[in-house]
Formats: structure tokens, C-alpha cells, sequence
């Protein structure tokens, strides 16, 4: 009876976990596509020039409700802004394309999860408190459920070593 029961829970974790997988495959497509969209949202914009990125940024600093530390931390990317504009584009297009490839899913899904966590902290008082979390505890779903596996490259590099942390 032990053997039988077993066998059945056996079974039906293997049948469940590839619906988990294409679920966060969703998810990790998702999130991915919704980089690609806001970098070339700012782009249009014009946020990615240091005079605009820092006049964003200091809305931030003198409307919202961010913990003093975050605030100076903030300020210290407006005042360096020639570097963190171009920087923060980068992040943004790099994530969002690795997203989408399923690439280097975990470590790329943990650069998002951090990178919405000080946003979210930023917008704080001067948007909706749901707007960035949602996709930031997403984003760290993707770190614990290895997305990548599921429609993208990393299921290819886990092929050669399975073990790894980096898909």
C-alpha cells in the first residue's frame, strides 16, 4: 500500500510540474516583454538623457514617500545621472530581452526583482502600491521556479549541466 501511494504522488507531481513551468514561462515572457516596452516607452521619452532622468528622479525625491536612506540614495543617481540614465537603459532593454530568450533566467530574473523593488520604493506616495509589486514578487517566482526552462534557451543549457544556478 505504501509502494502504491507513493507511486501515485510521484505521478502527479511529474504531471503538475510542467503546467508550473509554462505558467512561470508565461510569466517570464511577460515580464520580459514588459521591459522591452517601458525602454522604449523612456526612450521615446527622453528619460535616458541626464537632465530629464534627473528631473524624474527628483519628482520622486520631493513628491513620494520613500525612506529617507532610499531617498538619498536616489539623489545620488540624480546627481550622477549622466551614468545611471544610460545605465538604468541598459538594464532595462538587457532584462527584458534575456527574459524573453529565457536566458540566464534566474541571475537576469533577480537583477528585475531588484530593480522593481527600488522602484516600487521609489513610487511610493505617487502611484498605485499594487502598479510595481505585482510584477516584482513575479519576478522573484522566476528566480525560485527556474522560468527559463520552460520556452527558452536555459532549458537548453540545463541539458549540459542541470544543476546549475544560472538557469
Amino acid at each position: 500500500m505504501t509502494t502504491t501511494s507513493t507511486t501515485q504522488a510521484s505521478t502527479t507531481v511529474r504531471e503538475i510540474q510542467p503546467s508550473a513551468q509554462f505558467g512561470l514561462a508565461i510569466v517570464r515572457l511577460t515580464i520580459g516583454a514588459m521591459f522591452v516596452w517601458v525602454f522604449f516607452e523612456n526612450l521615446g521619452k527622453g528619460l535616458y538623457k541626464p537632465d530629464t532622468y534627473a528631473g524624474l528622479i527628483n519628482g520622486y525625491i520631493q513628491r513620494g514617500h520613500a525612506p529617507a536612506l532610499w531617498k538619498s540614495v536616489m539623489a545620488q543617481m540624480a546627481a550622477h545621472a549622466s551614468m545611471a540614465a544610460p545605465g538604468q537603459g541598459f538594464t532595462e532593454i538587457s532584462v527584458g530581452v534575456l527574459l524573453v530568450l529565457g536566458l540566464f533566467t534566474r541571475p537576469v530574473a533577480l537583477v528585475a526583482f531588484a530593480f522593481l523593488g527600488g522602484l516600487w520604493m521609489s513610487e511610493w506616495g505617487t502611484s498605485w502600491i499594487w502598479e510595481l509589486l505585482v510584477p516584482t514578487m513575479a519576478s522573484l517566482a522566476l528566480v525560485i521556479g527556474r522560468a527559463g526552462r520552460a520556452w527558452g534557451l536555459d532549458a537548453l543549457l540545463a541539458r549540459r549541466n542541470p544543476s546549475s544556478l544560472f538557469w
